[in-house]
């Protein structure tokens, strides 16, 4: 069936999914020696500093290691802890051999005390061994497309071979965000879980200052060795708009961070497109004397820069509808364009 399609130069503005962005910063001068920020919902980097250079990111390797804990365990999953997993060196719980805890309990150790012990118990419950499981966490990043990152700890600990770039740091950020019980726990500043097996209790408090510091903060992780240097990956959404910061090797890394954030929160932003129900179009039915109405049902929002003009849209639809019709059947769709390239389709419905 032939569809009618209109170019309309739009005083709306668009919606989701934009390709990559020409929105690179200014320099902001950071005390960091590799930073990114990055806006996951267009991949967009909005400012680099040596972000494809590889660095030790210490601590930080834990978002990694909590994605690949989310995909292959189960929050309620007990865990036995083994003698291997006690005393490793570094920031800890001080598990005890034999002690038993859930996997969340030992995420939410991992995340907000960066216990290097959790991290161990974690990577033997999930892997088995400790290479099997940095394995897995290699074979993760390879899935999301990344070739500077490589791991050979689920903690952090310093080796030549253990490393990754601001760039891809932020990418295996986004990807762990995506899950809700990983964004709950990296936003939570206090917990607290079993301590033994006789009922006392650990009370685990977020390292992340900027959850404290930065009104919209969201998240995630800090990291810190005398090789590392001071390493932080940061989130904060505002108004809809999410923003992931990543600074390695630096000393002033929280002022870094505001920085950045109030950067991007300064160029972007979640722009609305238009309401629901905004466009209707009747059309007719074929072989019957009536129209039907037609409309969209979602309203439409947009990440994009805040000097970024009017946007052309198309709507597509067919010239005639054929019975039988049904509430909410979608027969066409309005789609935005920006730079000459579709970047979101809303759809029409049958109203």
């Amino acid at each position: 069936m032939r569809k009618l399609r209109i170019l309309v130069i739009a005083t709306l503005l668009f919606s989701t999914l934009l390709p990559s962005l020409p929105v690179r910063a200014e320099e902001l001068s950071l005390s960091a020696e590799h930073a990114v920020l990055y806006e996951p919902t267009t991949d967009t980097v909005l400012y680099g500093k040596g972000e494809h250079l590889r660095a030790p990111m210490a601590s930080t390797t834990k978002i990694m290691t909590a994605y690949v804990a989310f995909q292959y365990g189960n929050l309620s999953d007990i865990v036995s802890i083994p003698a291997a997993a006690c005393g490793i060196e570094g920031s800890s719980i001080y598990l005890q051999a034999g002690e038993s805890l859930s996997l969340e309990d030992l995420l939410y150790a991992l995340l907000l005390q960066s216990a290097n012990d959790a991290a161990t118990a974690i990577a033997l419950h999930i892997g088995g061994s400790l290479e099997t499981f940095s394995n897995m966490m290699n074979e993760s990043a390879l899935a999301l497309g990344l070739t500077n990152t490589h791991f050979v700890n689920p903690h952090g600990l310093d080796d030549p071979e253990h490393y990754t770039t601001a760039y891809d740091l932020a990418k295996i950020t986004s990807a762990a965000m995506e899950r809700d019980d990983f964004c709950r726990m990296v936003s939570t500043i206090k917990h607290s879980i079993p301590k033994g097996n006789a009922g006392d209790v650990r009370i685990l408090v977020n390292h992340n200052k900027l959850l404290r510091m930065y009104d919209h903060a969201t998240g995630v992780k800090t990291g810190f060795t005398k090789k590392s240097g001071r390493c932080l990956v940061g989130a904060a959404e505002q108004n809809g708009l999410s923003l992931i910061s990543v600074t390695l090797d630096a000393p002033n890394d929280w002022n870094d961070h505001k920085k950045l954030l109030d950067f991007g929160f300064s160029k972007m932003e979640n722009r609305l497109l238009c309401d629901s129900g905004a466009f209707s179009f009747a059309l007719p039915v074929w072989g019957r004397n009536e129209t039907a109405l037609s409309t969209n049902k979602e309203a439409a929002h947009a990440i994009l820069p805040k000097d970024a003009p009017p946007l052309e849209y198309t709507i597509d639809l067919p010239h005639h509808l054929t019975a039988p019709l049904k509430h909410g059947r979608v027969v066409g769709s309005i789609n935005f364009i920006y730079e000459g390239r579709i970047v979101s389709s809303v759809p029409l419905v049958i109203k």
